[in-house]
């Protein structure tokens, strides 16, 4: 069995500085006057070996457990209870059984959750809990009589009889170990039926992504159709292009040499006009000389006398006598 060797205090309650208290083997007695901070002590023990109830602790919230000033010491920030158990002969429970004594810290601030230690290493709750289950004591332990507690054993109930006779067997730990298994199957059930609704909804998931993979690949082969067709119509449009390319470098080439062939002819043609313009200016002197005197000759004859004509001879009655003409002989 394990004993409590050592209790310290700081900022519990009215304990506000730090406070070490001796517990001896035997018994170990406090004595003082009312309001000294005698059931301070019980409800410190409670509350390090994992009370979560503030009316347990004669509060109305859980940070009412630090010191809250007076008229001359000021208030304190946060609240810290230390238990220090005697394991010299390695009778507490099998994690923590590696040490001769084994502490076990709880600490509060203002407005944050409680922070357990055991051996200054950080633990849950529910570890300190076990710790001292198994030591067939804890925070609910009727080893704890507080004001009242008496009587309440009194008139305690079948179920709480019982509890006092498992405890006095040690038989409570596995109590607690039962009802935290309960509870971690009870966990494993509803995250089961939670993994089967992850599952039917993952197998949708799944359909859905099936539908589009097939999606995907026929529109992986229709683009690749697509990309073959859109190269062999560039491919056709290419060849196309090449011999439009060469229909129009052989027409402009023999465009080309009819051009050259027209030039030169042009440029014999300008050579001839050239040439004919230059005999132009002789021969128009040459027709207005001529000209001129066809005039001047033409004048000469139209100012002669009339006498130097000759006479035309009478025309003979025989002769002039007209001859009928038949119409139907008259051919034209």
């Amino acid at each position: 069995m394990a004993y409590f060797s050592r209790l310290r205090l700081t900022g519990f309650k009215s304990f506000v500085d730090k406070t070490e208290l001796e517990i001896g083997s035997g018994m170990t007695g406090i004595v003082g006057p009312n309001g000294c901070g005698k059931s301070n002590l019980v409800e410190a023990l409670s509350w390090v070996m994992g009370e979560t109830s503030a009316k347990r602790l004669r509060g109305s919230g859980m940070d009412d457990v630090i010191f809250n000033g007076t008229s001359t010491r000021p208030m304190r920030n946060s609240a810290e209870v230390s238990l220090v158990i005697n394991n010299h002969d390695r009778t507490a429970p099998a994690l923590f059984n590696t040490t001769d004594e084994i502490e076990v810290v709880r600490r509060i601030e203002h407005d944050m959750d409680s922070s357990y230690y055991v051996n200054g290493k950080p633990v849950r709750a529910r570890d300190v809990q076990m710790l001292f289950a198994d030591m067939a004591i804890g925070a609910h332990s009727t080893a704890i009589v507080s004001q009242g507690r008496i009587a309440a054993i009194i008139n305690a109930k079948p179920s709480e009889r019982r509890q006092i006779l498992e405890e006095s067997a040690g038989v409570s730990g596995l109590y607690v170990r039962r009802h935290e298994a309960e509870l971690r199957l009870r966990a494993a059930d509803n995250n089961l039926a939670r993994l089967q609704d992850v599952m039917a909804g993952l197998e949708q998931q799944l359909d859905a992504l099936k539908r589009q993979s097939r999606q995907a690949r026929r529109y992986k082969d229709i683009s690749d159709s697509i990309r073959t067709l859109e190269t062999m119509l560039a491919l056709a449009e290419w060849n196309l292009a090449q011999t439009a390319s060469a229909t129009a470098t052989s027409t402009l080439q023999s465009t080309e040499s009819l051009v050259a062939e027209h030039m030169t002819t042009v440029a014999q043609l300008t050579r001839t006009q050239l040439t004919q313009a230059d005999d132009l200016p002789p021969l128009r002197e040459k027709q207005a000389e001529t000209s001129a005197a066809w005039q001047v000759q033409n004048f000469e004859m139209m100012t002669k006398k009339p006498a130097l004509m000759p006479k035309h001879p009478k025309p003979n009655k025989v002769q002039s006598k007209a001859m009928p003409i038949s119409r139907t002989n008259n051919k034209f």
